[in-house]
């Protein structure tokens, strides 16, 4: 077991299927999340215009995963997360995409 989130190095928590886990989106976490949706600025204006797809966020949000729960799949993350339903990952998304705009 990680330890909790820690918003003062810009990490945020996400709870999936009864497990906390920490979201770092640390430098090459977020190049390979890049790498998937495409820029990180237009993924942030996406998201202020409520554009923002599903599939974004579970890459944002799977890139950004500290630590990898044994056995968790890519499949079975993005179903967890959109079982949660978009309130319920919205503080993990806003943490993240604060991070993204701030740097470090």
């Amino acid at each position: 077991m990680s330890a909790p989130a820690n918003p003062a190095r810009g990490e945020a928590a996400l709870r999936v299927g009864g497990v906390e886990l920490v979201l770092r989106p640390s430098f090459a976490a977020l190049v390979a999340a890049e790498q998937e949706v495409g820029p990180l600025f237009a993924m942030v204006e996406r998201a202020a215009d409520g554009r923002l797809s599903l599939s974004e966020m579970v890459a944002l949000f799977w890139h950004c995963l500290a630590e990898r729960p044994e056995g968790l799949t890519r499949e079975g993350f993005a179903e967890s997360v959109a079982v949660r339903g978009l309130a319920a990952n919205m503080p993990a998304l806003k943490a993240l995409i604060g991070q993204i705009l701030a740097g470090r």
